[in-house]
Formats: C-alpha cells, sequence, structure tokens
C-alpha cells in the first residue's frame, strides 16, 4: 500500500506530519535534541536497523530539520546537528512527553521535564509568545488563515469554535445495555 502524501495539503498539521509524522523520525529527533549527533549513537539508544536509520536521517536533512556536518573525512563520517528548524520541534516533543506521562504512564513517569533552577518537575503548557498567556479552549480558537483554501474556510466557517467541554457531546446512559454512548 504506498503512503499518502501531506506536502500539498494546505493544513500546517498535515505538512508537519510530513517531515516528522513517522515513529522513527520524532525519536530521532529526540535523541538529536537530547545531544546525539552521530549515527552510532543513535542506532545504540534506538535499536534501529542501519537502513531504516540511513533512511530517516536523510529525510530530516531533506525536511531542514537536522544539518549533516562532515566530522571525519577518511573514513567519510557526518553528525547530525539540529537546524533552527528542528530546534523549533523540541516544544512539540516537550508537550508529547507531558501527555504520554499524564495519559499513558500508569507506571509512572519514566522521564520528567525538570525546572534547572530548581530540580522541581514541570507541566508545560502552550503560552501564546506575543501575551505571554496559556492558550485555552475557551480564550482561543482556530481559524482560517490569509492562505486558507475555500474547503478550510469553510471546515472552520461550519464549526466556529474547536469543541469545548461544554459544546461536546455529552454522554449517554444505554438504559438497556447500561452502557455509555455519544450523542
Amino acid at each position: 500500500m504506498q503512503r499518502k502524501s501531506f506536502d500539498k495539503m494546505p493544513c500546517p498539521i498535515a505538512r508537519g506530519l510530513e517531515r516528522v509524522g513517522e515513529w522513527w523520525s520524532m525519536l530521532i529527533m529526540r535523541d538529536a535534541l537530547h545531544g546525539l549527533r552521530r549515527f552510532d549513537e543513535f542506532q545504540k539508544s534506538l535499536g534501529i536497523a542501519p537502513n531504516m536509520l540511513t533512511r530517516r536521517l536523510n529525510a530530516l536533512v531533506e525536511a531542514g530539520m537536522l544539518e549533516r556536518c562532515r566530522y571525519s573525512e577518511h573514513p567519510p563520517r557526518d553528525e547530525y546537528v539540529p537546524t533552527a528548524r528542528g530546534r523549533d520541534f523540541r516544544p512539540v516533543l516537550l508537550a508529547l512527553l507531558a501527555w504520554g506521562n499524564r495519559h499513558f504512564a500508569p507506571e509512572g513517569a519514566s522521564v520528567q521535564l525538570l525546572d534547572a533552577a530548581t530540580g522541581a518537575v514541570a507541566d508545560p503548557i502552550l503560552v501564546d509568545r506575543v501575551t505571554g498567556r496559556p492558550i485555552t479552549e475557551s480564550d482561543h480558537r482556530l481559524a482560517p488563515g490569509p492562505a486558507a483554501p475555500e474547503r478550510t474556510r469553510l471546515r472552520y466557517a461550519s464549526t466556529g469554535r474547536a469543541a469545548t467541554p461544554e459544546k461536546r457531546p455529552q454522554p449517554r446512559r444505554n438504559r438497556a445495555a447500561g452502557q455509555r454512548g455519544i450523542r
């Protein structure tokens, strides 16, 4: 089955997934942002097959997330260093870390984000760079941007605001079976 490309879709989430949506890519970026640079370091950390690692590193270089820097001429060897675009991906990984700890770590967190000055566990949130205010469902909404095609404009016009807790479908009890369902 051939994989669908999201490269031409107008959605920035889809375009971002085109670059980092494959799970090895995210884990490589996690390790690169943690300071790993060399092929053998990535391979040891991830336990990934060399041919797959080569493909993923090449794709991340092509996407502008990593830069290939030669550190040895004989034999030729490269390091992979996060670019500005790659470093901008760090908050995405930290949000995924917090979400994973909150919802998929019943045994407890295996990795935590700590405040470097105090050592206290940090709980990252998304904050508007301009106002410094946290991004919340009640104070913010998604809207089509200036480059949005008609389909995107219609999608956001028809939904108004993203589903907030008071606008989400409420579970309904199936009295006969005693099960909950979504209206």
